[in-house]
């Protein structure tokens, strides 16, 4: 299979090819063809602008279904939903349960599109979008767009991410993607499958290219999401037109009136830590307790201990194999360094598992699941994540917790303390809060997922004046 290059929805072959695997070519965009695509940027706009956003919103929910099941175009060939399950898996190493749990998300994403955009916008009416005003209640408002283009450099480990950018395209706003090296399918499909629902396909680009190929679409665009590392947060922090979603260090806060109650919650510690693989910026990766640290380290360790490797189309895998094997080696590698050389951490995990966290099993190399307790919450492995189901456990009184656990993504915090629930409403370190036992991955539509596309795309102005020229 050979997968092109979509300029600007026209198929394009380039020179350089990237082989991925013995049955997979990518052609490869440069960054020169990204800037002249981009000379073209305001044809796309225009044509989404001639389409009502009642309308896009239609295409995006017939693309669901397209997404879930039809066959789509994938390069040189045909893809049905089982052809991408098991090409995406072969890839990325996600097993089949993981890759369509994704599918799920990806197609709830797009059939829900309008209870998406009325949470990112509060409600505003889909019609702002081809007129720049609407009424919401007795005052008359007005949005813009504050970009022309939206620049989404993906990642490789979690296929439902792309959810992040679906709503562009409704809200008018043409979107060019850089695929993760190991996921080509999945923006490719949600793309394939948005043309053929309706969508002009001027309005999508598709660029498998290089880090420097990347760089140029988030800077070149007037808009840019990418994800990665703390590394890529600092190597993009300059710029303000660029989003990043980095490590999401997302924690459980157990409170001191939940102490009597955690052993109901087990399942929900090992959903919060496991789920797609540990692979996702919201799993847990760090418990924080007011006391007995050891008694639920022990509890949570000895259900994780059950997760075990399982061949990739089993119906019960639940952990992910490593593409780059060089990447378990030393994630593993960096575990065993610190437990060794920095004093203060206990693999928990390891008294309920027969043998190794590195295993060899199926034909691919995995990470089993590790709990690590941490005397100190300053321990090195006290607040760090990794791609596999991973999480640190730290004794730390219920009034201290909150200035300790510094930028977090998401936080679980079991109580039902009224005052405490009050103090973490009100804490600046926290982008999600669930309040009671609910697990870090639980998602919401209605509630924007990791900051707010609408905001980021769209600005509001001051406007007064006879405004029925405009309605």
């Amino acid at each position: 299979m050979q997968i092109p290059i979509l300029r600007l929805g026209e198929v394009y072959e380039s020179a350089d090819l990237v082989e991925l695997s013995d049955h997979l070519v990518t052609h490869t965009a440069n960054p020169g063809l990204i800037r002249r695509d981009l000379l073209r940027i305001k044809e796309s706009k225009a044509a989404l602008d001639r389409i009502p956003a009642e309308k896009l919103a239609d295409y995006c929910e017939a693309a669901a279904e397209l997404f879930m099941h039809a066959e789509l175009p994938c390069g040189d060939s045909m893809q049905g939903p089982q052809d991408y399950i098991e090409a995406l898996s072969a890839l990325t190493r996600l097993p089949h349960t993981l890759v369509r749990m994704n599918m799920g998300k990806i197609h709830a994403a797009m059939s829900q599109i309008r209870t998406v955009i009325g949470g990112l916008t509060r409600g505003i009416p889909l019609e702002m979008f081809d007129r720049g005003v609407a009424t919401m209640g007795d005052l008359d408002v007005n949005f813009y767009p504050a970009t022309d283009s939206l620049g989404v450099s993906l990642p490789s480990n979690a296929p439902a991410v792309n959810s992040l950018w679906i709503p562009a395209p409704v809200m008018k706003i043409p979107v060019l993607l850089k695929p993760g090296r190991e996921d080509p399918f999945t923006p490719l499909r949600i793309v394939q499958a948005m043309i053929q629902a309706g969508f002009p396909k001027e309005a999508f680009g598709f660029y498998p290219t290089t880090h420097e190929g990347g760089d140029t679409l988030l800077t070149s665009c007037g808009a840019g999401i990418s994800f990665g590392s703390d590394v890529t947060v600092k190597k993009y922090a300059p710029f303000k037109s660029i989003q990043v979603h980095g490590t999401g260090r997302s924690k459980i806060l157990i409170g001191e009136d939940f102490m009597d109650k955690w052993q109901d919650y087990l399942d929900v510690f090992v959903t919060s830590i496991a789920a797609n693989g540990g692979r996702s910026c919201i799993n847990t990766s760090a418990i924080l307790v007011p006391s007995g640290r050891d008694e639920i380290a022990e509890a949570i360790a000895a259900e994780l201990a059950k997760i075990e490797p399982l061949a990739r189309d089993d119906e019960n895998a639940l952990l992910c194999g490593f593409a780059n094997t060089d990447l378990a080696d030393g994630i593993d590698g960096m575990i065993e360094g610190l437990l060794a050389d920095e004093p203060g951490a206990t693999d928990v995990t390891a008294k309920f598992r027969e043998g190794d966290r590195k295993v060899e099993a199926f034909g691919q190399t995995y990470l089993r699941p590790t709990l690590v307790a941490c005397d100190d919450r300053g321990h090195s492995l006290a607040n760090t994540e990794f791609m596999f189901p991973f999480a640190s456990i730290v004794e730390i009184a219920q009034n201290e917790m909150l200035d300790h656990i510094g930028e977090t993504l998401v936080v679980s915090a079991f109580t039902e303390n009224r005052e405490w629930a009050q103090e973490l409403m009100m804490s600046h370190h926290i982008e999600r809060l669930n309040v009671g036992p609910f697990p870090t991955n639980r998602v919401q539509w209605e509630q924007p997922h990791e900051g707010n596309l609408f905001e980021f795309l769209y600005h509001r102005r001051a406007i007064q004046g006879d405004l029925a020229i405009v309605k």
